[in-house]
């Protein structure tokens, strides 16, 4: 390359500007770069101690509620309750909340399985807070609504003309009313029973195996260290059930800020109320597909608990209804560390302070702070997937990059300026990206060696028939001789994965929508005799 070079006309004389650079590079660095870099190093180091001390106390509970089989859910005698719920008929009254904001996917999906509850239907009322803007999706919703009120459902479709606070999606089971409010019923001083996330997109790609690492943990780390030592955590939005005393002790739902779920149950756990996690109870989830969603979903869940730390501050300080251990777990540990330390550590020491150390020599970082250090939190974040644990690197690397985008909202909620009540709802896209490789996979030629496996398993099979009709075996029992057959056809199944079959399988678990839409495009493809032969039942 080229130098740069500037000419003084005046004196006639020529500069390399790379050299100048240098100089002046040179001159800054000790008395300005040193002590600056020296003073982010003592902090980055100390937030990065707190950070490790917090992921070392959480390991510990764990540890002694896994071995010692302490969790809370498991003391209560749910099974009695139910029996004589059963036998009483003292049903408590439940509402049901569905809010959606065009979620043309999955909207059929959540009011069918919240429909489908086991509960009595007159102790069961079930609204769908419907905010979507697309007019035809509505009437859609609405028509949804009115096949389950033709089926007996006390449901109720509700509009308003502001979209303030919407929320959107997720599938119980039909036992969650069941598994779940005997815990409120045995005990009055609880105020919400919270289940888990089990994402069905899971295996989608690289990114949800990601976000599910980092989830993962917290809700078989993090919420349930919460639960078994304060009776606090941080309330997910979905997947639990409050008591209505609780919910207007705490003053209802509040869209001060981006997260008003984290926002009630601070306000309730103030007035004296005590959470649940039952780990063991999953209610499924989709994770953002695109890059684009999961990054305005980690802004408003960065900028959101910032804020919030801003507006209750000093409401928790000054609060006289709970105990002090109580209020430095939400302040320090919930707030600070979790939702603030966390994030900064990851990018300013990580990403920023440790590689600038290396551009001054002057600045020593002790290996330990340098290397052991992060590299227990990762462990220690990382060691609750074990399925996962292969994609270690990737997911270091993912979070280093999410940390800059994770540092910026949180400093946005912090100062409360910019997009502090930016909202933008997480993007569903079902089974989309399954059937862009499906459509991909069909359109690809086919190769001859699978052309002859076909008709060659074709003919075995076809082989297997003719025995199993002219000349069974006479030593086998029929039972016998169907699980041979049974066997020969798994054989056949083994050999040929295929990444149609694969997908054929793997559309089970996203959404009825584009499932219909796979099995139409399958119907109207011409069928080889392999298929004809209905090895795929």
């Amino acid at each position: 390359m080229r130098d740069i070079v500037l000419r003084n006309w005046e004196v006639n004389e020529t500069y390399d500007a790379t050299r100048s650079f240098g100089y002046a590079w040179e001159l800054l660095r000790v008395p300005i770069a040193v002590p600056l870099l020296r003073i982010a190093v003592y902090i980055c180091i100390g937030m990065s101690i707190m950070l490790f001390l917090e992921r070392i106390y959480m390991a510990i509970v764990i540890v002694c509620v896994k071995l010692l089989g302490k969790k809370r859910y498991t003391k209560y005698q749910v099974d009695a309750i139910k029996e004589d719920l059963q036998r009483n008929k003292n049903y408590p009254m439940v509402l049901v909340q569905i809010p959606m904001y065009n979620e043309k996917e999955v909207y059929k999906l959540s009011i069918g399985a919240v429909c489908g509850l086991s509960w009595p239907s007159d102790r069961l009322i079930v609204q769908v807070l419907d905010d979507s803007t697309n007019e035809a999706l509505r009437a859609m919703v609405e028509l949804e609504c009115r096949k389950w009120i033709g089926m007996g459902v006390n449901i109720k479709y509700e509009t308003r003309n502001n979209r303030n606070g919407y929320k959107a999606d997720f599938q119980p089971e039909e036992d969650f009313l069941w598994r779940t409010i005997p815990y409120l019923l045995e005990n009055p001083e609880l105020g919400l029973v919270q289940a888990r996330w089990k994402f069905v997109n899971a295996d989608e790609c690289l990114m949800t195996r990601l976000q599910e690492m980092s989830l993962h943990y917290h809700f078989s780390v993090e919420q349930e260290v919460g639960s078994s030592t304060c009776s606090f955590f941080g309330f997910n939005g979905t997947a639990g059930v409050w008591r209505i005393k609780a919910l207007n002790d705490a003053g209802g739902w509040k869209d001060r800020t981006t997260v008003e779920d984290m926002d009630l149950a601070v306000r309730a756990s103030l007035k004296g109320w005590k959470f649940l996690f039952v780990g063991d109870l999953a209610v499924k989830n989709e994770l953002p597909s695109t890059f684009k969603a999961y990054r305005y979903q980690q802004h408003r869940w960065s900028c959101g608990p910032a804020n919030l730390f801003r507006k209750m501050l000093w409401e928790i300080i000054i609060c006289e209804r709970v105990s002090i251990w109580k209020k430095w777990h939400v302040i320090y540990a919930f707030f600070f560390v979790r939702k603030l330390i966390a994030h900064w550590v990851t990018f300013f020491f990580y990403c920023i302070v440790i590689p600038a150390t290396i551009l001054v020599p002057e600045v020593h970082l002790p290996k330990p702070l340098a290397i052991y250090l992060p590299a227990a939190i990762t462990i220690l974040n990382a060691a609750s997937t074990l399925r996962s644990m292969h994609l270690l690197v990737f997911w270091i690397l993912f979070e280093n990059v999410m940390s800059l985008h994770r540092s910026k909202a949180a400093i946005i909620g912090l100062l409360e300026i910019n997009r502090v009540n930016e909202w933008v709802v997480t993007e569903k896209l079902g089974n989309t990206m399954k059937q862009k490789h499906i459509a991909r996979a069909a359109r690809r030629p086919r190769s001859r060696f699978r052309e002859s496996v076909n008709n060659d398993a074709g003919s075995f099979r076809g082989g297997l028939r003719q025995r199993a009709r002219v000349s069974p075996d006479p030593l086998l029992s029929d039972a016998h001789h169907n699980e041979q057959l049974h066997r020969s056809k798994a054989a056949i199944i083994g050999l040929l994965q295929t990444k149609r079959v694969n997908e054929w399988v793997g559309t089970e678990k996203l959404g009825n929508t584009m499932k219909q839409k796979y099995i139409a495009k399958a119907s109207r493809r011409p069928r080889s005799r392999f298929k004809k032969g209905k090895v795929l039942q």
